[in-house]
């Protein structure tokens, strides 16, 4: 008798405290996106280069970029390539991807009702919070 209630309590533990690390991550998450969108939509270069983990991710055929002073620079041409950031950002949502969560946006020179969404922006868990960790054409 005590032992299914043993049991039945670590049961629910686990599940409490799985479900609050989900929606701590979550919270986290959503703390951290509209810092990074507000800088991104505001063009404030080092406030991006702070949330950004490098070397950053780039997409095929394009190396990464290694340093914080590396993406400065080309902050414009990195962040877009080939979608117009600061539009997608402020009409699109993340989604939960993994333990990741991925921004997806279209070309520039399309709508941004468009559902060709193929350029991705996506953002991990490191042990200092979230960070922007790459672009990536899917397509590619």
């Amino acid at each position: 008798m005590f032992k299914n209630g043993y049991l039945l309590m670590g049961i629910f533990s686990a599940t409490f405290f799985w479900l609050s690390a989900t929606i701590s991550a979550e919270t986290d998450f959503n703390s951290f996106w509209q810092q990074f969108k507000t800088a991104v939509v505001n063009s404030d270069k080092s406030t991006v280069a702070r949330l950004t983990k490098f070397p950053l991710s780039m997409p095929f055929g394009i190396e990464s970029i290694k340093t914080e002073t590396e993406f400065l620079q080309g902050y414009d041409d990195i962040l877009n390539m080939e979608a117009d950031v600061k539009r997608c950002f402020q009409t699109t949502k993340p989604k939960q991807e993994g333990k990741g969560y991925a921004i997806y946006c279209t070309f520039k020179q399309l709508p941004e009702s468009s559902e060709n969404r193929p350029i991705k922006y996506y953002f991990e868990r490191t042990k200092t919070g979230w960070k922007f960790e790459g672009i990536d054409n899917i397509n590619e």
